[in-house]
């Protein structure tokens, strides 16, 4: 990874020199190497901090709502997974596309540290990812595992490693697509009887603890002004004062990004309660395509999504739909 990481900032600073980018959006390292955030990086000295490797999992779309509108070009090192939701913020007018140079960078998977701590590793000091296997130094020693087990919960569910829009590419080692069961756990869910599936959220959602870090990431909530923080809703309180309203807010927002939510997994990556959110937007997403065929939000700028288009083969409430049951 460290080959793609040099070819990442020797690029950055031609693009810097020649005057075709003033900045550059990518990750930089926290308080620790594991623990990466989304930065932008102003000038070429900033752009030796720039870091890409298996702890890069935060998507980079969102940022260029706000920096799209400021003077100047941005570059931004996109995943495959982040260009989805890049394209979605193409179609809805929120990112200007000429004010970003793209350059599209090879993935093989993110690590999930919470997983590693799950698995047995106390007091994690860093965590180093040699091919496929990922060994955590603690203060009680070194622990492994493979890096399979330790993989994101976004990259299980990985829709491919092409990328849906860019101005070039960097891609070192290629990765062929592994095949996944996406809605493997939405069926779980469904198999469920209504009283345990209630019970299931009911347990998930209470965990909550209305920190906001799920609607604050999420590329598909960038309204200027959210419903939520309408002080006469009566939803915009930190503390919860009731169970209907720790589910009111998650469930209303899903209903809110159906048909634009990429299934980008940054609002379950996020959540400080390790609450499972992409499982309610997956839902809809299996749902969309059951009645109104195969479709992904973002995989192009053009296609209308099937929720904000009108066909007269769409299914309608307690109409058997040919695609397989009721609406």
């Amino acid at each position: 990874m460290q080959k793609v990481v040099d070819i990442m900032k020797k690029r950055a600073l031609q693009l810097l020199e020649q005057g075709t980018v003033n900045r550059v959006l990518g990750w930089k390292n926290g308080d620790f190497t594991y623990d990466q955030t989304p930065a932008v990086f102003n000038s070429k000295e900033e752009v030796n901090e720039l870091v890409y490797n298996d702890f890069s999992a935060a998507n980079l779309s969102k940022y260029l709502i706000a920096e799209t509108k400021k003077e100047g070009k941005i570059l931004a090192f996109l995943k495959p997974c982040d260009t989805y939701s890049f394209n979605q913020l193409i179609k809805e007018h929120r990112i200007n596309r000429e004010n970003v140079y793209v350059i599209g960078v090879e993935c093989q998977g993110k690590v999930d540290v919470e997983k590693v701590r799950a698995l047995g590793a106390k007091g994690v000091t860093g965590v180093e990812v040699d091919g496929e296997t990922v060994t955590a130094h603690t203060l009680y020693g070194d622990k492994t595992f493979t890096k399979e087990s330790v993989l994101m919960e976004k990259c299980l569910a990985c829709k491919g490693k092409t990328h849906m829009a860019y101005d070039e590419l960097i891609i070192v080692n290629p990765v062929e697509d592994k095949k996944n069961d996406r809605f493997k756990q939405v069926e779980e869910l469904e198999n469920m009887t209504p009283d345990e599936r209630f019970a299931f959220w009911q347990g998930q959602l209470s965990k909550c603890i209305r920190c906001n870090a799920c609607r604050n990431v999420c590329p598909a909530c960038s309204c200027l002004k959210c419903v939520f923080d309408n002080p006469n809703s009566g939803v915009a309180s930190k503390a919860v004062p009731d169970t209907f309203e720790e589910q009111l807010f998650h469930v209303i927002r899903a209903f809110h990004v159906a048909g634009r939510c990429t299934d980008c997994g940054e609002c379950s990556r996020v959540c400080p309660q390790n609450i499972p959110l992409h499982l309610l937007n997956r839902k809809f997403i299996k749902d969309i395509n059951k009645f109104y065929g195969e479709y992904q939000a973002g995989a192009d700028t053009e296609t209308r999504a099937p929720l904000t288009n009108f066909t007269k083969e769409d299914v309608e409430p307690s109409v058997i739909s040919d695609k397989g049951g009721k609406a």
